[in-house]
């Protein structure tokens, strides 16, 4: 691309920053997968507590990422983007801590009480604010520097670094687990998966400190000569940063803050429904539960594991595809595409626990269908939160879309343990059928934004 209009070095080095809140994103949320069977066997089955006590504390982060969703709007438009996310690394240093350690303070070790079941669920709560800021102000941040030919390309490494958090915690936790027997991983090793989570935490809010407020923040509160400067050194030139500014200025000109329905009503449903899509074609089962599943299918505890590993890798492999074509084959075809290899994917699961078969064919059917999110959905349904909503009600709308998507995302992972008592065949069936009418959805109402500025999106959304 020799007639570029931006510094990629300064670009791509912002950008590889805001991403280590997608990877802590990731890292947060998948390490439940290595820890939930540890976490059962010490403060669930001691207590004789029942399989949705046991539902709800492994899904406890995502009340934690709800209200951290909800939150988002008022910390990103009072805050700004950048002293958000350096609030978020702060939570998650915490949250990993206490996480790992609950007992420190205020309980005796080995001894597991309501208290402390409490007391774990809180810190697991407040690392799931720390997801819910990041989750949406990472795409936001990115979407807001990011010039527009490659703002697809770039808000999707987001997503990467979500599904490459997973990954590394993947490996983490197997690496943790290799070689020991159940009672320490159930009294020890769960522990330090938690607290692992600490390192990429306390980095990401060193690092923070040293990237730009966004340029679209700054015009917002009328620094218009930090704006500028930002502008200058993403683009290269104070012409064109002049030009950008001018642009920027006239979509905030009116007030600092428009009110969320300036620009009617279907901007706000879209984004709601793009994001309980995104979480009821049933991704975070998979993810969340990933080792029991495989378990479920035969696989020792160690294979589990490593199959999960596989499963990762793969995630990792097809984001980069979504990645690599986002701003060439555009939002809608990606989309469209996925939804109906989920769709394959889960339909054939559902099929296969209705024969109670068990084996490979299994496992090949969860990776086309977790291969077809991640080209699609999980990096796709991000980009378009971050560029489809107006500058002036960017953070609330942004706010509504996450807090819905965490609130879907409780829904459905909380429920999944009592729904696979009652039928496997009908839960992966309902998955299925939400991919078919994800697709239907994406094909009536989702815009095309690929190529667009962030000011362009708005005047589509004025007519």
């Amino acid at each position: 691309m020799a007639n570029k209009k931006y510094n990629s070095g300064y670009v791509f080095g912002i950008t590889l920053v805001a991403t280590i809140g997608g990877l802590l994103f990731g890292y947060d949320t998948a390490v439940i997968s290595g820890a939930e069977k540890s976490i059962e066997a010490y403060l669930i089955e001691p207590l004789g507590l029942s399989a949705f006590v046991h539902g709800a504390t492994v899904s406890s982060a995502l009340i934690g990422c709800i209200i951290g969703g909800a939150l988002s709007g008022f910390f990103s438009s009072r805050l700004g983007r950048k002293r958000s996310l350096i609030l978020a690394a702060i939570l998650f240093f915490i949250s990993a801590l206490g996480s790992g350690y609950p007992e420190t303070f205020f309980f005796t070790p080995g001894e597991p009480t309501m208290g402390l079941l409490v007391l774990f669920n809180f810190y697991r709560i407040l690392g799931g604010i720390g997801v819910g800021l990041a989750s949406a102000v990472c795409p936001m941040y990115i979407g807001e520097i990011a010039p527009a030919e490659i703002r697809g390309r770039l808000v999707s490494f987001n997503q990467f670094a979500i599904i490459f958090g997973m990954l590394v915690v993947y490996f983490v936790n197997w690496g943790i687990a290799n070689g020991q027997s159940i009672e320490w991983i159930n009294s020890i090793g769960w522990r330090r998966m938690f607290a692992s989570e600490a390192i990429p935490a306390g980095l990401f809010g060193i690092l923070v400190f040293f990237v730009p407020e966004t340029p679209r923040y700054l015009a917002l509160v009328h620094q218009d000569e930090k704006a500028l400067s930002v502008l200058e050194k993403i683009n290269g030139s104070k012409e064109r940063a002049q030009e950008i500014l001018t642009e920027i200025k006239s979509t905030v000109s009116e007030s600092v803050k428009g009110k969320l329905f300036s620009y009617g009503t279907k901007v706000i449903v879209i984004g709601i429904l793009l994001s309980v899509f995104q979480q009821f074609v049933g991704i975070n089962v998979a993810l969340y539960y990933a080792p029991r599943i495989f378990e479920s299918m035969g696989a020792a505890k160690d294979a589990s594991m490593l199959q999960t590993i596989v499963m990762g890798l793969v995630n990792v492999i097809f984001t980069v595809v979504a990645i690599i074509k986002v701003d060439s084959w555009g939002r809608k075809p990606l989309l469209i595409a996925g939804s109906i290899g989920m769709a394959v994917g889960m339909f054939a699961i559902a099929l296969l626990s209705y024969l109670n078969i068990i084996g490979i064919s299994t496992l090949v059917f969860i990776i086309i269908y977790t291969a077809s999110f991640m080209m699609s959905w999980g990096p796709i349904c991000w980009v378009l939160i971050a560029e489809i909503f107006p500058n002036k009600i960017r953070g609330q709308a942004v706010a509504i879309a996450v807090a819905a998507q965490w609130a879907a995302n409780y829904l459905i992972s909380s429920t999944y343990p009592p729904m696979m008592q009652y039928s496997g065949a009908m839960t992966y069936g309902f998955y299925g059928l939400m991919a078919v009418l994800s697709a239907l959805f994406v094909w009536k109402m989702i815009p095309e934004t690929k190529g667009k500025t962030l000011e362009q999106m708005e005047q589509y959304w004025k007519k």
